[in-house]
């Protein structure tokens, strides 16, 4: 492989809820992600004294991260993607100040990253909000939620201007679709009238967000975050082609709004042919004018669609109800395997917004083995993320303004979906399993040292 730019950003990405722990400790309130034990797909469980949350400790970030942080930066990293759990900041979510105790966390885990010359890249909101929120104002189908979100976004851009210039607002906004109390704090049997409000509002607030940080940190850059949900039609027939169109739009929507600063055409129609009433104020018009400076987004698997009902049927019995592709070999966790699919991705995105792109997660979750000798042979890993790399050479050549690749979970880290430790993506192993035992002890696997050589060689040493 030819090597990528000289200013192509390398590293990993991580989120609070799923590697910090210490979900009690500096003040922290009771998040979303706090009662959700199972992971985002679970039921609700309100805390009692004395439970057991595998993501009460996760990975020990929160008192660890200077071990981690080196063991990043022996790799090379010159970008890490972090998350601020908004619970640290704004423990209920609606107070007037924010709480010291988590601004001078994330002050020293920034300045940690600074000492190894890592550029941090920031979500403001991923996977988790405050449950006082939910519980108080019923989460984002509340106008109000607008104002505090704002009043947090500004206490940390504030706080952080001189030590972050690369911040996200939601993290894969469009996942509400699928896990609204995750994406809004809606209950999971919302109508879509509701769902579709609550998005509003944070689409709002994500817009104010952007010009928040335009004005507090001049040169800084804000982005939104899609999960990028490409599909196919499982046919030519135009059925198919049209009903993938529309699959497509469903999640493009949002970086619609987020880069062009209005809604489309097609979602408009959408609303009026479900019966689903928006209220837009003129002033959300004026305030969704402001637009994203980038687009970053989660890549891990394509799908295919199909107007035929009976094969949409069958599909509802796998484990992520989505038709699949016969063309594509499947992860052990049934996730399909679709490197070009990254590449296209990138093609696409590119296309309908000319805006810079950040691939920000992707990877592949195994169950891994340590070895006597203290490494893992992920040798499965290494060929996934090799082959989606390859990709993304190839569509920086299509002429895709590609910014950067922060792979997901560059060290084990509690999945999202199920709340497990047993599905792994790090290149470093953590000694933990789904119930809680293990030393926390950190271990190199085989592709902790392959990544080190392909961001050593900016992308020279992949082989196409």
């Amino acid at each position: 492989m030819k090597a990528f730019p000289e200013t192509f950003l390398w590293g990993g990405a991580i989120a609070a809820n799923q590697v910090e722990g210490a979900w009690q400790e500096g003040g922290k309130g009771i998040s979303t992600s706090d009662v959700q034990p199972h992971g985002v797909f679970g039921e609700v469980a309100e805390r009692q004294p004395g439970d057991f949350g595998i993501k009460d400790v996760a990975i020990d970030f929160y008192h660890r991260y200077p071990e981690d942080i080196s063991l990043f930066a022996e790799m090379g990293f010159s970008c890490l993607r972090v998350s601020i759990a908004w619970t640290r900041i704004f423990p209920q979510g609606d107070e007037q100040e924010p709480n010291e105790a988590g601004l001078a966390y994330y002050d020293s885990l920034f300045d940690e990253l600074a000492k190894h010359n890592i550029t941090p890249m920031v979500t403001l909101s991923h996977y988790e909000m405050p449950w006082g929120l939910v519980k108080h104002y019923g989460g984002w189908g509340n106008r109000e939620l607008i104002a505090f979100f704002e009043r947090y976004a500004r206490s940390v851009f504030t706080r952080f201007k001189n030590k972050v210039k690369l911040w996200l607002t939601f993290n894969e906004i469009n996942m509400s679709l699928h896990a609204p109390l995750t994406g809004v704090g809606l209950p999971e049997n919302s109508s879509k009238a509701e769902i579709y409000q609550a998005i509003h509002h944070q689409l709002v607030a994500s817009a104010l967000a952007v010009k928040a940080c335009h004005e507090i940190i001049p040169d800084a850059r804000i982005g939104n975050m899609l999960l990028g949900g490409l599909m196919y039609p499982l046919t030519c027939k135009p059925d198919d082609v049209l009903k993938t169109l529309q699959e497509n739009r469903s999640w493009l929507f949002f970086g619609d709004v987020q880069c062009r600063g209005e809604y489309p055409g097609y979602m408009l129609r959408y609303f009026r042919d479900n019966g689903i009433e928006v209220d837009i104020t003129e002033s959300d018009r004026q305030a969704l004018k402001t637009t994203i400076d980038f687009i970053s987004f989660s890549y891990y698997m394509t799908g295919c669609v199909t107007a035929d009902e009976e094969l949409n049927e069958k599909a509802r019995g796998n484990i992520l109800s989505m038709v699949p592709n016969p063309h594509l070999a499947s992860s052990e966790w049934g996730w399909q395997i679709d490197p070009v699919g990254l590449r296209i991705l990138l093609n696409e995105l590119w296309d309908r917004y000319q805006k810079p792109l950040f691939i920000v997660e992707n990877g592949l979750g195994a169950k891994d083995k340590l070895e006597a000798d203290g490494t893992v042979h992920d040798d499965y890993r290494i060929s996934y993320l090799n082959d989606h790399l390859v990709q993304v050479g190839e569509a920086i050549d299509d002429g895709v303004h590609v910014l950067g690749y922060t792979c997901w979970g560059p060290i084990d880290l509690v999945s999202a979906s199920k709340a497990e430790l047993s599905k792994r993506y790090g290149f470093i192993y953590v000694d933990r399993d789904d119930q809680g035992n293990g030393t926390l002890a950190r271990a190199r696997k085989k592709s902790f040292h392959w990544y080190k050589e392909v961001i050593a060689t900016n992308g020279g040493s992949l082989k196409a």
